[in-house]
């Protein structure tokens, strides 16, 4: 008789293996719940996700398109000329603008006869989709820079409005990731001033 029970009991046990524990599989979905809660706020910590929206920075980047931003990238180090950046409008904070570093603290910034000048060192910028058809001087001081649309005649930007308070950036914008023809890292042309 005691080997009947014993064999009846590792039966049972056998059949209670084989059904999905209820509690088990709730613990799972709480598990996995948690682990994209916190996924998404790290994610969202380190980085941001925009979308174009107008035609400023053609021919490089176009309505419509999604791309990626490093938040980290300037609490690290500070922005250069050439960086493609998002920040917070000086003029509402509600909007984000993303345009191209071009004049950084210190710097004198001159347009004239379709030209940039940093400084009184003409900038090349291969970027751009038609020279500037304005002129103007600026001064870019402490902790502000002054940046520009690679569509210079078609862009609120510096030039109309003045300059972006450091405080104000978001973060680099990096990598175009939508749509997927448009796939690619952002930074692939800098200025250069004519003396270098």
């Amino acid at each position: 008789m005691t080997n009947e029970f014993d064999s009846l009991g590792d039966e049972s046990e056998l059949k209670n293996e084989g059904k999905p524990n209820l509690l088990g599989v709730l613990i799972d979905i709480l598990e996995t719940l948690l682990l994209s809660v916190v996924l998404f706020f790290l994610i969202n910590a380190v980085s941001a996700r925009i979308k174009i929206d107008g035609s400023s920075m053609e021919p490089n980047l176009h309505h419509g398109e999604f791309v990626i931003v490093s938040k980290l990238n300037y609490r690290f180090g500070e922005p250069e000329r050439g960086d493609v950046v998002v920040f917070d409008f000086p003029r509402n904070i509600t909007q984000e603008y993303i345009k191209r570093v071009i004049g950084l603290p210190g710097e004198h910034i001159r347009v004239e006869d379709g030209k940039l000048y940093v400084n009184n060192i003409m900038l090349s910028e291969p970027y751009i989709k038609i020279e500037p058809q304005y002129e103007g001087d600026w001064d870019v001081p402490e902790n502000t820079l002054f940046v520009l649309g690679d569509n210079r005649n078609k862009s609120s930007d510096s030039h109309t409005w003045g300059l972006v308070p450091m405080n104000n950036l978001i973060g680099e914008a990096l990598v175009v990731y939508w749509p997927p023809s448009s796939w690619g890292l952002i930074n692939g042309a800098n200025p250069v001033l004519a003396s270098d």
